[in-house]
């Protein structure tokens, strides 16, 4: 092990590769706005607790791939595998369910920890975006999440997109589904992995998430959960068709849809891209109307989604989108002399006092040398110092663009480039 290696699973992010995801979060944030849906920031990591309950104990998640230990008080502490549990937990103790129905939230850049293989767009260390909406039962909220997803992968250019929805019932039909759904199965348990053989037992409907072949196979001509769905779970799926048709987003209803954590219960769905091969999911949420109540809150019907921002940018990548690069330098300032360099740092405040994008000659170079760092840096203008012009208040300023070279009056500097039109 090199302490100068990042650990297996996690990524920098490069001060060359950190303008894509502030244009991202930029484009995010309006986006939320426009559906009047605000930013929450959440712990890191949870009470273990909090994810046993919420998330299920028998989800991949809670079994295989959580960061748990215990803090110098003996407590079991989790780094979040995901985002929704956190913010049902903030709901439920700021007592946000006071506040006007629904309330509306969204978390970005939010790190996320899973030991698992990393792949592609998925580390063990990622960030998501989610939003989560609490007090609404009505499908128009179901409909409102996907809109805000898939408002943002418009506004960043991404295309070939799938919507794939279902709706895996209620405490009222899950378990008739169950029981059809394990009667398929019956000695056909002895050939699937021996996840699924526990989930046999403890929750069958996660069988249908497993990636195993064999297990694929097995469940293939299984019943659908849509087909078991009660009075209520039904209408509620036929409004989500016809909200989303109203507002003309495509789908595909897919029974095999049904997400891999145990909160949901009515509608999930995905959002699927061709443009990463295999791993194509780039967006997942759906209805948790449960999950408020299973850690500890007063029953409050929910909805929402996490989309993982490397995948996102993997895709925009895939996609060749062109993310808008940071603004250039405007003004360099070239100096060898002590006094011209205390110069330049007086007139670079004043200049960044008015939104110019200065940089300073913080290392001992040559002008020669100077001048090939200016260019390197995409400078728009250099700023020559000498000790001599500023006995006149004078400096040299050369223009990038063109080579042209002026001397001027360093206290009409601003204006001058005002007339430049650089600011």
């Amino acid at each position: 092990m090199l302490i100068t290696n990042a650990p297996k699973g996690t990524k920098d992010v490069l001060p060359n590769e950190s303008y894509k995801w502030q244009y991202i979060e930029e484009e995010i944030r309006k986006i939320c706005d426009l559906y009047n849906c605000n930013e929450v920031r959440v712990p890191t990591f949870e009470h273990t607790e909090l994810f046993l309950r919420g998330v299920g104990d028998t989800t991949d998640i809670v079994n295989k791939e959580m960061y748990t230990f215990l803090d110098k008080g003996n407590r079991s502490i989790t780094l979040k595998p995901e985002g929704t549990a956190g913010v049902a937990r903030c709901f439920v103790q700021n007592s946000i369910f006071n506040n006007p129905l629904p309330v509306k939230m969204y978390y970005l850049n939010s790190p996320v920890f899973r030991y698992e293989r990393p792949q592609a767009g998925r580390l063990r260390e990622h960030h998501q975006f989610g939003v989560e909406i609490f007090g609404s039962d009505e499908a128009t909220v179901d409909v409102e999440a996907i809109s805000i997803a898939m408002d943002v992968f418009k506004k960043l250019h991404v295309g070939n997109l799938e919507l794939n929805i279902n709706s895996i019932g209620c405490d009222e039909c899950r378990p008739k589904y169950n029981k059809a759904l394990l009667e398929h199965i019956g000695s056909s348990i002895d050939k699937m992995c021996s996840s699924c053989k526990d989930r046999y037992e403890k929750n069958p409907l996660r069988i249908l998430d497993c990636k195993n072949p064999e297990c694929r196979e097995v469940v293939k001509s299984a019943p659908t959960t849509i087909e078991y769905l009660c009075d209520n779970c039904s209408n509620h799926f036929d409004k989500l068709q016809k909200c989303l048709d109203s507002v003309k987003i495509d789908y595909k209803v897919n029974p095999q849809i049904v997400r891999g954590l145990d909160y949901y219960t009515k509608t999930v769905f995905e959002i699927i891209t061709n443009s990463i091969g295999a791993q194509g999911t780039v967006c997942g949420g759906g209805r948790y109307n449960k999950l408020v109540e299973e850690i500890g809150g007063k029953p409050m019907p929910a909805a929402g989604f996490g989309m993982g921002m490397e995948r996102l940018l993997m895709v925009m990548e895939n996609d060749n989108v062109e993310i808008p690069k940071p603004k250039q330098v405007d003004i360099y300032f070239a100096a060898t002399e002590d006094n011209a360099i205390l110069k330049a740092m007086e007139i670079a405040r004043e200049l960044r006092n008015v939104n110019l994008k200065v940089e300073l000659p913080h290392v001992k170079k040559s002008l020669k040398a100077q001048m090939k760092y200016a260019n390197k840096l995409n400078c728009r203008y250099v700023a020559i110092l000498w000790d001599e012009d500023m006995k006149d208040n004078k400096i040299i300023l050369k223009d990038m663009e063109n080579g042209e070279e002026s001397k001027i009056d360093t206290n009409i500097i601003i204006e001058y480039i005002n007339k430049k039109k650089v600011l």
